[in-house]
């Protein structure tokens, strides 16, 4: 079963079957602006035949917010071998876009360490942060091959960044900070070119540009603005990829729509700790506690800029993570370790198969990015 829309704006349902037509099943829709939902029913979907199609036609939403339609396919009774309701198959088409909004910029000063560079106060609340990052905890798939990446990464010396404040210079409007990151024995850097701006309601505007330096040896694992966060920070909603983690050779399974788990909910449990718990696609995401929290919004200021970004929140650092050999050695701690991703690497099957195709490594590159950070 697959349902996707069509280049000319229909849905299409085809049927995968073999022998079966559609009608043991049933096709409930929902639409959702911004991920809440503003409409449900269920289509009147014919008999189609085992390998055939069939295309509908769809009503385009002209509201203000982005807007998506589900289509899930479900039994239409119960089975031997499962209840009716039972979900087979699910597609979303984007039935409007999502509006470019505007920054409304305000005076006043930002909370920044000028020694570090980095931003020590936001909406009310401490943070530190963001450094640029390179590295991720290797997954099984990383690490087991001979000559695997996470050998490649670690000759590099990408567990072990360095960072070097260049400059922090006050410009009109705002703050401009440069750091230089590079592994200790490399030629090789990012320079990272972050832009501080005042927002209206006691926020922030960030605008981050990342230019590789020198010759890099070959693919990374991601590229990242890593903050940190006070620990109260429990609860986070998001617009995007979900509900599970997803990568960018994983995300087939990510429905758009809005979340919300705690940060322990975000974790995946596997075995033997390694990356995990990302999700993909992420317009906006909320950290939440008793007091209030902290909106991270991507503001794609162009056509050609991203509107998502990766999203990664933790208990404990991406070191921590990378030392820990059972799921017990990773103990809270007092802070909460937020992730931003501006790229990242596939995961591949390398532990049992293929490692990751070309189109989802990851070479050092430019790369931008622009977030709101506003009280939640």
């Amino acid at each position: 079963m697959r349902i996707t829309g069509t280049p000319d704006g229909r849905l299409r349902i085809t049927n995968l079957h073999e022998v079966l037509d559609l009608g043991h099943l049933r096709f409930p829709w929902a639409t959702e602006e911004d991920g809440v939902e503003t409409g449900a029913g269920e289509l009147d979907v014919p008999r189609v035949a085992a390998g055939d199609s069939v295309e509908l036609d769809l009503t385009r939403s002209a509201g203000d917010a982005e807007t998506w339609l589900t289509v899930r396919a479900v039994l239409a009774t119960d089975e031997p071998w499962a209840a009716a309701g039972h979900e087979i198959a699910w597609g979303q088409v984007r039935l409007a876009p999502r509006p470019r909004p505007a920054a409304a910029l305000a005076g006043g000063a930002v909370a920044l360490d000028r020694v570090r560079g980095l931003l020590t106060e936001v909406a009310g609340i401490a943070v530190d942060g963001p450094r640029l990052d390179a590295w991720r905890a290797p997954t099984d798939n990383d690490r087991i091959p001979r000559d695997s990446a996470a050998d490649a990464w670690r000759a590099v010396g990408l567990h072990r960044l360095r960072h070097r404040l260049v400059d922090v210079r006050d410009e009109t409007g705002g703050t401009v900070v440069r750091t230089r990151t590079a592994p200790a024995a490399l030629d090789a850097a990012f320079v990272s070119t972050m832009r501080w701006s005042p927002l209206d309601g006691g926020g922030l505007l960030l605008d981050v540009s990342v230019q590789p330096e020198g010759e890099w040896p070959g693919p990374i694992p991601r590229l990242g603005l890593v903050w940190s966060l006070p620990a109260e920070l429990g609860a986070v909603t998001w617009f995007g990829g979900g509900p599970g983690e997803a990568y960018p050779d994983t995300h087939r399974a990510a429905r758009i729509g809005r979340f919300t788990s705690t940060v322990e909910g975000l974790q995946t449990p596997y075995v033997m700790p390694q990356e995990n718990g990302r999700r993909a696609g992420v317009r906006w995401a909320e950290l939440t506690g008793a007091g209030g929290g902290l909106r991270i919004e991507a503001l794609p200021a162009h056509d050609d800029d991203p509107e998502t970004f990766g999203l990664t929140v933790r208990r404990w650092t991406t070191a921590d993570l990378d030392a820990a050999r059972h799921p017990a050695d990773l103990v809270p701690g007092n802070r909460v370790h937020l992730t931003v991703d501006l790229a990242h690497r596939g995961v591949g099957t390398a532990s049992c198969g293929p490692d990751v195709l070309p189109h989802h490594e990851l070479h050092a590159a430019p790369a931008s990015l622009r977030l709101a950070l506003t009280p939640a």
